[in-house]
């Protein structure tokens, strides 16, 4: 590279000059050069001992620890002439140094090694700044104090101010720079500078970019280094500045440095060498593992546990996580000793609570659209009008929608049933004879708790005009009905009804019971409510959905003998309701009964006020052939246990 007019003029820094020795014989002079890219996260590596430092761990082979002391034993101490001062927390580092300087140069090795890399300029001590910068990766700012006039009992006054995370540094209320954004360039030392203080300084890269950005600061060519992660061994870069000048030109440093340190705590990230290994797809060693890291400059608390922790250093602030640390490995084993692995796709269950749901909605909704229905899909909202007209609970006020979409959906919804009684109403305007409608949606209680309900209706024609009724074919009725939701929802019980809403029939309604409880009902359109909406003869139901996802099923023996079916016909109270005799009988927990159920109701004058209902058994034993005496004992209980409670007797 050019150093200068055409004249290599050659100094004892680059080692004992003999005449007639070829110039790419000293080691200095035939040097390696080595041009690297770097990714903008890698700043530690933006200096020779921060590669150095990577080649060290990549080859395997130890940094020589090199110590720069100084020759001038006469000095006065730094402490006596100035003093650093703080206001605010400083989220860095700082180390003062000052220099008196009688003559600069730039050696030859410094000028050959920063033509190299375009940075030789004319002024010497901008050169070995730049040097030390370059070397040590230590960010290095020279401030000339020559002219402040220090008396006996006076120092020097560097106070390093902070707010907002932008520290602002000035000497006996001088500015000299804001820390790692710019300097003042009236105070940056030159060659004619007598006196000269030298900062060297580390801040954090995040804090530094955000402070800048948000203040919208001027930025220097520094920036660049301090934003991207600069060397924060300040030591280092001051006692090598120290050896350099000391040993090639004329000058004489005040002993000791001024300090300050941040408190803040180094990252600490807990790993684990089977999760390290897991992403790179190949078993690496955690002495291997160890080994690396400490190399790059990370601290290690190893244990005898998988798990570590490894403390990031100030230099590699790109590193977040277990990823990047696993990245740093890779980076140094080389992608390319890593043998390829195909990509392993291992199924898990992902069945759970959710998946349940879903595949019981999808479940229902096919079964509904067998039993001849049709899927509406309405707003969570309604009129709070018809709410109150048909005696449904009203979401609280305080807890209601503030703007609703158009005046008749000013509410969140108790019932999906004004929902689709709308949608019957505006499909039967458009000549439909028969309409049958269901819904899985979102209801809300009085305090906007929600919960999700089946919700059917039923109008018009049970089936089909054809032949087979020609043409004339029955309304919908209570039995159809029921038998269509059955076909739905499964096996239920109707009990008397409870639900007080003005939408049920007063006569044609029950609770809908499933496992002994109730979980919503059926009903004939209350008549006035049909005609207020123009609609046919029409049948309603709501069912809470959780009651209707299937439970965890035990799985029972089949029985391989005979059963037997057994009517047995009881003359009981008139107003004596099925469930309390059904119950009567379950508690009894008979072995040899499998089930049953009544098929017929008898009343007439003769009998008063009583009923006869007759209820057929199935009995049957999974260890033998029933005899008749075991069908007899297990039939004399039930009409025992029915005498006892109700005064039950055989007709």
């Amino acid at each position: 590279p050019n150093t200068g007019d055409g004249i290599m003029i050659l100094d004892e820094s680059i080692g004992e000059i003999v005449v007639g020795k070829e110039l790419n014989e000293y080691p200095k002079v035939a040097d390696t050069v080595i041009e690297l890219e770097l990714t903008a996260n890698r700043g530690d590596c933006l200096s020779v001992h921060g590669v150095a430092r990577d080649l060290s761990a990549a080859l395997d082979i130890p940094m020589n620890n090199l110590e720069y002391g100084s020759d001038n034993k006469i000095k006065l101490g730094l402490a006596r002439v100035a003093e650093l001062k703080n206001s605010g927390s400083i989220n860095g580092r700082l180390k003062y140094t000052m220099v008196n300087i009688d003559e600069l140069h730039t050696s030859f090795v410094i000028s050959l090694r920063l033509a190299f890399i375009n940075e030789l300029q004319t002024d010497n001590l901008n050169n070995i700044v730049k040097y030390i910068i370059h070397t040590t990766g230590v960010i290095i700012r020279a401030y000339d104090v020559t002219d402040f006039l220090v008396e006996e009992e006076d120092k020097i006054t560097i106070l390093a101010n902070t707010k907002d995370n932008i520290t602002y540094i000035k000497a006996n209320g001088k500015e000299l720079s804001i820390l790692g954004v710019n300097h003042n360039s009236e105070a940056i030392a030159t060659d004619n500078s007598k006196k000269v203080i030298f900062e060297a300084s580390y801040i954090n890269p995040t804090l530094v970019t955000n402070a800048v950005s948000d203040n919208k600061l001027d930025t220097d060519e520094l920036y660049y280094n301090t934003t991207r992660g600069s060397e924060p061994d300040l030591s280092m870069g001051i006692k090598y500045l120290t050896y350099i000048l000391e040993s090639y030109n004329e000058c004489n440093f005040f002993d000791g440095v001024l300090s300050s340190d941040d408190d803040s705590e180094d990252k600490v990230i807990t790993v684990n060498d089977n999760e390290i290994s897991n992403i790179i797809g190949k078993k690496i060693e955690k002495s291997k593992i160890l080994s690396i890291l400490i190399a790059l400059g990370f601290k290690v608390q190893s244990s005898a546990e998988e798990a570590f922790g490894v403390t990031i250093p100030k230099f590699r602030h790109d590193i977040e996580n277990i990823q990047d640390i696993t990245e740093e490995i890779v980076r140094i084993i080389g992608i390319n000793n890593i043998e390829a692995q195909p990509l392993k796709f291992i199924e898990v269950p992902r069945i759970n609570t959710i998946t349940n749901r879903y595949y019981a909605k999808k479940a229902f909704r096919q079964r509904a659209v067998s039993a001849s229905f049709d899927e509406s899909i309405s707003y969570i909202f309604t009129d709070k009008s018809l709410l109150e007209k048909y005696n449904f609970p009203i979401v609280k006020e305080e807890l209601d929608i503030i703007n609703p979409i158009t005046e008749d959906l000013n509410t969140l919804r108790t019932t999906i049933l004004l929902n689709l009684l709308n949608a019957s109403k505006r499909n039967i305007s458009y000549s439909k004879k028969s309409i049958a409608l269901f819904e899985i949606g979102t209801v809300f209680d009085e305090n906007r708790n929600e919960k999700e309900v089946l919700s059917l209706i039923f109008n018009g024609q049970k089936e089909k005009e054809s032949v087979i009724n020609s043409g004339k074919p029955q309304l919908i009725d209570f039995e159809t009905f029921t038998k269509k939701l059955s076909s739905i929802i499964g096996d239920f019980e109707l009990r008397a009804g409870t639900e007080q809403n003005s939408l049920i029939h007063p006569y044609q309604s029950a609770d809908i019971i499933i496992d002994n409880e109730a979980c919503g009902f059926i009903s004939k359109l209350h008549p006035s409510v049909a005609e207020e909406f123009d609609l046919p003869q029409s049948f309603i139901a709501e069912i809470s959905f959780d009651t209707l996802i299937p439970k965890h099923i035990n799985a029972n023996a089949i029985s391989k003998f005979q059963g037997v079916y057994k009517d047995l016909s009881l003359v009981i109270d008139k107003n004596l309701p099925y469930n309390q005799v059904s119950t009567a009988i379950k508690l009894l927990n008979l072995p040899l009964l499998k089930k049953y159920y009544p098929i017929d109701i008898y009343e007439d004058e003769t009998l008063e006020n009583q009923k006869s209902l007759t209820i057929r058994l199935f009995i049957q034993s999974l260890e033998s052939t029933l005899e008749d005496k075991d069908i007899e004992e297990s039939v004399e209980k039930i009409v025992d246990s029915l005498k006892e409670q109700y005064g039950a007797t055989l007709r």
